[in-house]
C-alpha cells in the first residue's frame, strides 16, 4: 500500500481520538451535587441552634419548622453588584458577623448558597452563583473559618426572593445565603 493511501485512514483515526478525549461541557455544581452529599451524611438544616424545648413557655411551644423559621437570624445573607462576585463594603462587616457566629457555634458547619437575579442565561447565572459562593467561602476562610465547615451550591436565578423587573428586586435576587447546618 502506498503512503498516500495509508495517510488518509491514519488522519480519520487520529482525529477520531482527538475529538473523543475533548471536554462535552463544563460542569457547574447544582442541586444533585447536594444531594449527593446529603446521601453521604444525613444533614438537618436550621439557621441558628434552637433553643431547648424546656426552656420555652407551654404557649410559646411552636412546629418544627416555625422553631427553624424563627431562630434564623444567626447568619445573615451578603449581596452583589449586576454581573459581580467580589464580596462589597457592605458585605463585609456581615462577613464579619457571620465569622464570629461561626467561631460561637464551632460545630455548625454551613452550606454558601449563590443566587442571582433573573437576567442571562440559566447556565451563566450558575456560573456566577458558583463564584458568589466560592468568594465567601474565601472571604470566611481568611477569616479563620475552616474550609471543612463550608460546602457550595449555585442555584443560580432558581430561587429569587423577589419577582418584581426593577432594580431594587434585581438587587435582593443577587445574594449569597448562608445555610447552618448540624450534623
Amino acid at each position: 500500500m502506498s503512503r498516500q493511501r495509508m495517510y488518509v485512514p491514519v488522519m480519520i483515526l487520529l482525529s477520531i481520538f482527538v475529538l473523543w478525549g475533548c471536554p462535552k461541557k463544563a460542569e457547574v455544581a447544582t442541586e444533585t451535587q447536594e444531594t449527593a452529599a446529603a446521601k453521604e451524611e444525613p444533614k438537618v438544616e436550621q439557621k441558628a441552634e434552637p433553643m431547648k424545648e424546656e426552656a420555652k413557655p407551654e404557649a410559646a411551644k411552636e412546629e418544627p419548622t416555625e422553631r427553624a423559621a424563627a431562630a434564623s437570624t444567626g447568619l445573615q445573607p451578603i449581596y452583589f453588584d449586576f454581573d459581580k462576585s467580589f464580596v462589597r463594603d457592605d458585605g463585609r462587616a456581615v462577613m464579619k458577623a457571620n465569622a464570629e457566629w461561626l467561631k460561637a457555634n464551632p460545630k455548625v458547619k454551613i452550606r454558601i448558597e449563590g443566587n442571582c437575579d433573573e437576567r442571562g442565561t440559566k447556565e451563566y447565572n450558575q456560573a456566577l452563583g458558583q463564584r458568589r459562593a466560592t468568594s465567601a467561602k474565601k472571604y470566611f476562610t481568611d477569616l479563620g473559618i475552616s474550609a471543612k465547615r463550608i460546602s457550595l451550591i449555585s442555584y443560580g436565578k432558581e430561587k429569587p426572593v423577589c419577582s418584581d423587573q426593577t432594580e431594587d428586586c434585581w438587587q435582593k435576587n443577587r445574594r449569597d445565603d448562608f445555610v447552618a447546618v448540624t450534623e
